[in-house]
């Protein structure tokens, strides 16, 4: 009776740090899953003002709209016609430039949000070049040094938080690796015994790994549960948030947990048995 209210404690106290240790890693591989998302929103958010030839007629205009629209660079065309740029110019600035100048100054343009792959200094270079060539563009806009800012920024961002969550598997390692050694340790006599009685490594293993991975499906489905619930009290209280964290992203956390739970704990418990079964019966004293 004893022996068994001592293994249900430690499979308890195993399952209770796996459980830390794997809310801590879901949450960063969510961070960085939502990273993604959040810095091709960024990207995306980058605009190309392509100005258009004074006296373009408005279908050609259009035509040229539609035809940068099926191009692959392209995320979303804008078109701003002379008068909505007008009115515009009057909003913000309170002065109307045609009462003075006695017609519209401003031109048909248009401003496209690039595909996230595309929002880089090289390929908006291209970019330019080749809407420069587009009948009836006189001019391509955009902010080269703000580009090369928010990509290396978001370069660094991504090494930064790929090095976290090396550093955090590393002791997730450890910590469940301890665990599981404590474990086998208390029963350490129990698998000596079965080797002296001619018990194949295989059969000693047998019962450990399957603890092993009960423990790591609770562990997993627990740290999921934890995950999912931080996720509900983030849509009531930061709902904004939300909009960058997919489905996808949340199935593909949940996965990663479950995956790595299992992985590392059959791993562990693997090691840390036959480490057991090498020694003597004079080192299990020690």
């Amino acid at each position: 009776m004893r022996h068994k209210t001592i293994l249900r404690w430690q499979a308890v106290t195993s399952t209770i740090s796996a459980t830390m240790v794997l809310v801590l890693l879901g949450i960063l591989t969510l961070f960085v899953l939502t990273a993604k998302e959040i810095r091709d929103s960024v990207r995306e958010d980058l605009t190309v003002t392509v100005v258009l030839a004074d006296g373009i007629k408005p279908a050609d205009a259009h035509s040229l709209e539609n035809r940068l629209m099926k191009r692959r660079y392209v995320h979303h065309v804008t078109f701003i016609s002379s008068e909505q740029a007008l009115k515009e110019q009057v909003e913000s600035m309170g002065i109307d430039p045609s009462e003075f100048l006695g017609s519209n100054p401003f031109c048909i343009s248009m401003e496209l949000q690039m595909n996230s792959d595309y929002a880089n200094a090289d390929s908006l270079k291209w970019i330019a070049d080749k809407l420069r060539h587009e009948h009836g563009v006189t001019d391509v806009i955009y902010q080269k040094d703000l580009v090369d800012s928010l990509n290396d920024n978001l370069h660094k961002i991504t090494i930064v938080l790929l090095v976290i969550t090396a550093l955090l598997s590393i002791v997730s390692l450890s910590l469940i690796n301890n665990t599981i050694r404590m474990s086998v340790y208390s029963r350490r006599f129990v698998i000596n015994t079965m080797k002296l009685v001619g018990a194949r490594w295989n059969f000693i293993r047998r019962p450990f790994m399957l603890r092993g991975m009960m423990i790591a499906i609770v562990a997993a489905a627990i740290a999921d549960a934890v995950l999912y619930g931080i996720l509900y009290w983030l849509k009531g209280n930061v709902p904004g948030i939300l909009q960058y964290i997919t489905d996808g992203n949340v199935l593909m956390t949940g996965g990663v947990v479950l995956g790595f739970s299992i992985v590392i704990t059959l791993f562990c418990t693997f090691v840390n048995v036959t480490h057991f079964l090498r020694m003597r019966e004079h080192d299990l004293y020690k």
